[in-house]
């Protein structure tokens, strides 16, 4: 590419009317939305329902400017997606150390094959006798 060709397309790229470019492809435009579509809810969705449903306040800032995910009158938990059940433990036991509650996890598993995160999650619990509540949120 020349240095007249590049500067021209540059140019044209970094227009702010041009900051992403356009989908002219019908089967590209209906794919994309598909996948979106497909990913489902958000943690964010399974978190405001579940902690709504136990009266606790969501999304509560600390100190240290950590978020704890759902706080109730008598646990700190975290609110996580099955594949992701080793943060959730960390996590927990943070904010429970941070408020003095009981630490929680609600586990979402988004389908069945899901439940294999479950079972690993309640052996390393069970195993090292960890202080934590555990709920189970889908399939």
């Amino acid at each position: 590419m020349t240095k007249a060709a590049h500067r021209k397309w540059t140019m044209h790229w970094f227009r702010t009317d041009n900051l992403f470019p356009p989908v002219t492809s019908l089967p590209l435009l209906a794919s994309l939305i598909a996948v979106s579509v497909s990913a489902g809810p958000r943690e964010q969705w399974y978190q405001s329902v579940w902690c709504d449903g136990k009266g606790g306040k969501s999304e509560v800032l600390l100190e240290d400017h950590r978020r704890i995910d759902c706080l109730t009158d008598t646990h700190a938990i975290e609110v996580e997606f099955a594949r992701k059940w080793p943060e959730a433990i960390g996590q927990s036991l943070g904010y429970a150390r941070s408020t003095g509650r009981q630490a929680g996890i609600v586990l979402v598993l988004k389908k069945p094959g899901d439940e294999v995160y479950w079972n690993e999650m309640n052996v390393v619990i069970d195993h090292f006798k960890l202080p934590i509540t555990v709920w189970k949120l889908g399939p």
